[in-house]
């Protein structure tokens, strides 16, 4: 199995204005998501983030220095709104996954990475 993180990125605005029947079809597209999943690979952990505007970024700075902002570190007009992270087979396995979300919606899949020596939690 290979680990992929699944972001999930909208237009601001968009869950505010969609309808009682809109908001559940996107249920339902997360529901077909997670099945798909399941049927094939498993769920490690998901969430769903709050708007870019709650951001706090640090920045590098020269040595040990930090600067620290509020709000995200560059304006879209899409921003991550939630993640999965979750094993699959392979790459096919999470584009047909990930073609089960909200057509609204713009996903990218990464492969997570393993470094020798250090472990993630």
């Amino acid at each position: 199995m290979k680990r992929y993180v699944v972001l999930i990125a909208y237009r601001p605005g968009e869950w505010e204005a969609a309808s009682p029947e809109e908001r559940q079809e996107y249920f339902d597209a997360h529901h077909a998501f997670e099945r798909y999943v399941d049927e094939h690979g498993r769920r490690l952990s998901s969430g769903a983030l709050c708007d870019a505007d709650t951001a706090t970024t640090v920045h590098p700075g020269r040595g040990e220095e930090r600067t620290v902002t509020d709000g995200p570190f560059v304006e879209l007009a899409e921003q991550v709104g939630g993640y999965y992270d979750v094993e699959l087979p392979d790459l096919d396995a999470a584009i047909a996954a990930a073609r089960l979300m909200p057509s609204a919606y713009t996903v990218e899949i990464r492969p997570v990475m393993v470094i020798e020596g250090y472990e993630s939690v």
